[in-house]
């Protein structure tokens, strides 16, 4: 039983490789910890080494030559706390001669080690019209206080919620403008869950892709589609995944899918194509070592001794290891990657899918009808885009085509509320958008029934009318 709370309680403390999201405030960022890896986070520079062994969600105070101090619970007798407070602020003239203290008094104050907290003490004591403000006002100008002041900072555990709210507050536009409520929506409506099958296509800094592995637990398969040369994981790998979780992660271009589906893909293709590669580059370099030694010895007659000097020799062996050992670990990669490509084909051509996943930069329309195909029937499926008109689109193909019911394009809205004593009201900034999704659930399709179905429509009903027709001229007969 006590290596069993040992164990979970290691899990839950920061060690050296974990992945973690600083917080101050509102603002966050995701580093790795290494040893005395100097990280820059709101102007401010500090190392890591102090949080190692502690609880995720501790509080620490950055000292000078930054190292991390461990900071203490606040008590509930604050000093900090006035107990002086005035009924209004309608006699507070904003004329900056309310503090006493100069930029420079600030300095020295610093200078002479006073921490964040003592400092924003010393801007209440001499503040002529603090005690004149309301309690309100008061909280608010010692929050704010605070905010400028007081170096502290907090570690947190990786989670989706912590990294979307990450992506969207400092780079938007690596992940599409996906807002965390979105992204919340998207692993709703796609029914991702541990032991399922889902098909991903983004171009999100690969968020959506840990969010969906972080809620499968590390039980089932992800197959990522990706465009280009290689897929993008740079948020999944903020997650700071245990290594059983990438053993469900397998990967599949996206300019190979219309050979997988006509059943021509070639697997061996690329390989080939290297390795013509790699034996055309070793011909060209045999062919310029041949022609520098028929070089060396068209210059020999001229002299009669011929030198050979070791130092050379083994320089030359060195870089024909050196050439040999390149040329064997691209060979090993090349034959992991046809492996990787080969499990993922596989687990894609049984099209038996539980879900389908697109968040993409890229026109979804196209993307989405050839990687429905590989979807089971009754199996959800999701697509965002920041903009309306492309799902519009996407709607109406799939309508038109059929193969997919439920069909539902929202549009989420989400807005903050202070929630304080006397004090709730919704707050006056907001986002403008969380962009749009389109989902719908996946149905059987028989098309040779369909087909015949479109054809025999109108003649029939023509055939009703001649024979109406012709019963009536008979009967007149």
């Amino acid at each position: 039983m006590a290596e069993c709370i040992n164990d979970s309680d290691a899990e839950s403390r920061i060690s050296y490789g974990d992945y973690v999201v600083l917080k101050r405030g509102d603002v966050f960022k995701s580093v790795q910890i290494e040893n005395k890896k100097k990280v820059i986070f709101e102007k401010q520079w500090f190392f890591l080494d102090k949080a190692v062994g502690q609880l995720y969600g501790t509080m620490f105070e950055i000292e000078a030559g930054g190292s991390l101090k461990l900071k203490a619970a606040k008590r509930t007798g604050d000093s900090m706390d006035s107990k002086e407070a005035g009924q209004d602020n309608r006699h507070i003239v904003d004329d900056g001669r309310s503090q006493k203290l100069t930029r420079d008094d600030i300095e020295t104050l610093k200078e002479q080690g006073l921490k964040g907290q003592e400092i924003v003490q010393q801007l209440i004591d001499n503040s002529t019209t603090f005690k004149d403000k309301t309690e309100f006002a008061q909280e608010k100008y010692i929050k704010k206080k605070k905010k400028k002041y007081e170096s502290d900072i907090t570690i947190l555990k990786p989670s989706t919620r912590l990294l979307a709210m990450m992506y969207h507050g400092r780079e938007p536009g690596k992940i599409c403008h996906l807002r965390y409520d979105t992204l919340a929506q998207i692993l709703t409506l796609g029914n991702i869950h541990a032991g399922s099958k889902i098909i991903v296509f983004e171009t999100c800094a690969g968020l959506v892709l840990g969010s969906v592995m972080e809620r499968m637990g590390g039980y089932g398969s992800v197959i990522q589609m990706y465009p280009g040369g290689g897929p993008t994981r740079a948020g999944m790998e903020s997650f700071g995944f245990p290594s059983h979780f990438h053993e469900t992660l397998h990967e599949f271009p996206l300019c190979k899918v219309n050979a997988l589906l006509a059943g021509t893909l070639d697997l061996s293709e690329k390989d080939a194509d290297t390795q013509a590669n790699g034996s055309g580059i070793g011909r060209t370099e045999s062919s310029q070592e041949t022609s520098g030694v028929s070089e060396e010895k068209s210059a020999e007659p001229q002299s009669m001794e011929v030198s050979v000097d070791p130092q050379e020799e083994m320089r030359r062996a060195e870089r024909e290891r050196l050439r040999e050992q390149r040329a064997q670990e691209k060979k090993v990669k090349m034959e992991e990657k046809r492996k990787k490509l080969a499990s993922a084909a596989a687990l894609l051509e049984g099209r038996n899918a539980d879900g389908l996943v697109i968040a993409s930069r890229f026109h979804p329309c196209p993307v989405l009808m050839s990687l429905l195909k590989f979807v089971a029937p009754s199996r959800p499926f999701v697509v965002y885009c920041q903009y309306r008109e492309p799902l519009i689109e996407c709607y109406t193909k799939l309508r038109e085509q059929g193969g997919a019911i439920s069909l539902r394009l929202t549009d989420s809205w989400l807005r903050h509320y202070q929630v304080l004593p006397n004090r709730t009201h919704p707050v006056l900034l907001m986002s403008g958008g969380g962009g749009y999704l389109l989902s719908g659930t996946t149905v059987a399709l028989d098309t040779a029934k369909a087909r015949n179905q479109h054809k025999s429509e109108e003649p029939v009903a023509k055939r009703l009318k001649l024979d109406e027709i012709s019963s009536s001229c008979d009967s007149s007969a």
